[in-house]
């Protein structure tokens, strides 16, 4: 992550957590699950075509194979998810793409299938959501270098005063809009730089500790969700919605999700304030750091805001959001703001986390196994409040035990394409059509933060030793039932009014 990064140092405590995790991990057990994704993904590639779904062609049981392949070793984590998604589009291009080997081009010609475009598959990590998130992370690098972070942090907590409650509130909301624009993980680590002394100096017996630990993940996590930027599965939604011709902007985006990011995290300040109340009667901010005044920092503070303003003013504008975030890399390029060692702190897995999905996406439509699936499957039949509720409730289970992006990278795709589908589509539109449906996915991934490894805020987070497990899952669930429930009931009310999508 970055380097300069206040909080850098819990960053660096949390991977060294995961290695260290791994290395318990026995070699051989994740051999085995390896073993396990290989074999049943290899089950799928070499069954007759004719044993599967009626007019299933070779290029499509590939295809599916190996999203089978993706599917299993995101859910059993044999090795990085990232790793994953590099696979899948290696995969991906040798065996169905047109530029794939010639033994996989000769084999059964006559029921080969349409191939993908090597060139679409390689477009997934050069697309526009991926320049959007090159944006945000140099945005992010520029604002630790300049001090900008710890001058908006200053500014931000002074008015919530001295009382413990109102201190919480102030981390709580500064802390959601930090992440909507900035990393998750590099957000909560700052955050918990900042309270380190606070924690320190609060009663031992006391509970607001626990309060203001949690308060950190819960605000970081739920903050994302305000923003295309803030977390990939909002990015990857947004994407599978622009392509079947559902243009949300970035400012749109906002429009609705900030004020559902507002309500939530009002209702865990209340939540934190019940289960763990403080002891102490007055807490005493001292937010400490170097903050630079050169004119290197003058442009990266007017650069910033620059940037968030045409972001939300896209619609009037007429600047796509993807192209507004290569203002910032123009700019902190060109002024030697932004280095070639800043470029090496991009977060880089993160962004082939998302490549991957989007070539799964790839490979479902160009091949047709996208159509022959819901034309197998009766989608069209099942009752609405079913495929939409049901979806993100799936959604949310996995993200609490696998990497949110991943969650995003398997469901949305496949509910992009049936969801897109004239018999579906014409079934959802009631409750809001496939916006709410692939909108749904992205609030379910951002709600799973259960387990200190269901997101790596949480895991920073449980590295203080502040509070037990269990707190961590009493207040992830509560969370998750109020996200899921009034993200429902927003999404719905705003998609049977046409107010969306």
């Amino acid at each position: 992550m970055f380097k300069n990064f206040h909080g850098y140092y819990l960053v660096e405590a949390y991977h060294e957590w995961k290695k260290q995790h791994r290395v318990k991990d026995k070699t051989v057990s994740r051999a085995i699950r390896l073993v396990i994704a290989i074999v049943l993904a290899l089950v799928v590639w070499c069954l007759p075509v004719e044993n599967w779904i009626d007019g299933m062609t070779i290029i499509q049981k590939r295809t599916m194979a190996i999203f089978l392949f993706a599917i299993l070793m995101w859910l059993l984590e044999a090795v990085p998810a990232w790793t994953t998604s590099v696979m899948v589009v290696v995969l991906l291009l040798f065996t169905t793409s047109d530029s794939s080997l010639v033994f996989f081009e000769q084999a059964d010609a006559a029921n080969l299938g349409a191939q993908t475009s090597y060139k679409s598959l390689l477009h997934c990590f050069a697309d526009p959501i991926i320049m959007l998130f090159i944006g945000g992370f140099v945005l992010a690098i520029a604002a630790s270098k300049s001090g900008l972070d710890l001058v908006l942090a200053r500014v931000m907590l002074k008015p919530f005063g001295k009382k413990p409650k109102f201190v919480l509130l102030g981390f709580i909301l500064v802390t959601g809009l930090f992440s909507m624009f900035l990393s998750n993980t590099a957000t909560a680590a700052m955050m918990l730089a900042l309270l380190g002394p606070i924690l320190k100096a609060l009663p031992a017996d006391g509970k607001g500790k626990i309060a203001l630990a949690l308060a950190i993940p819960i605000a970081a996590n739920v903050g994302g969700m305000g923003t295309p930027i803030g977390t990939p599965p909002n990015a990857i939604a947004l994407k599978y919605m622009n392509e079947i011709g559902i243009n949300i902007g970035f400012g749109q985006w906002m429009a609705f999700m900030v004020p559902l990011t507002v309500v939530l995290l009002l209702i865990g300040w209340f939540m934190l304030l019940k289960l763990f109340p403080f002891k102490a009667k007055s807490i005493d901010l001292k937010i400490e750091g170097e903050t630079k005044k050169d004119w290197r920092s003058i442009v990266v503070y007017v650069t910033f805001a620059v940037t968030v303003l045409l972001w939300v003013l896209d619609k009037a504008t007429g600047v796509n959001s993807n192209v507004v975030a290569m203002l910032p890399v123009g700019v902190f390029a060109i002024t030697g703001i932004l280095t070639k060692r800043d470029l090496e702190e991009i977060n880089w897995s993160v962004l082939w986390m998302v490549a991957g999905g989007f070539a799964l996406g790839v490979g479902l439509q160009e091949t047709g196994l996208a159509k022959t699936l819901i034309a197998a499957i009766p989608f069209g039949s099942w009752p609405a409040i079913i495929m939409v509720v049901g979806s993100g409730l799936i959604c949310y289970a996995m993200a609490n035990f696998i990497s949110h992006t991943a969650t995003a990278s398997l469901l949305v795709p496949i509910l992009a394409a049936v969801g897109s589908s004239a018999a579906v589509s014409q079934n959802l539109a009631p409750l809001g059509g496939v916006t709410t449906l692939l909108i749904g996915v992205a609030i379910g991934s951002s709600l799973g933060m259960v387990l200190p490894i269901s997101t790596p805020p949480n895991a920073i987070a449980a590295s203080t030793g502040m509070f037990e497990q269990k707190d961590m899952i009493k207040t992830g669930l509560i969370m998750g039932a109020f996200g899921l429930v009034l993200g429902y009931l927003m999404l719905i009310l705003l998609g049977s009014s046409h107010l969306i999508g």
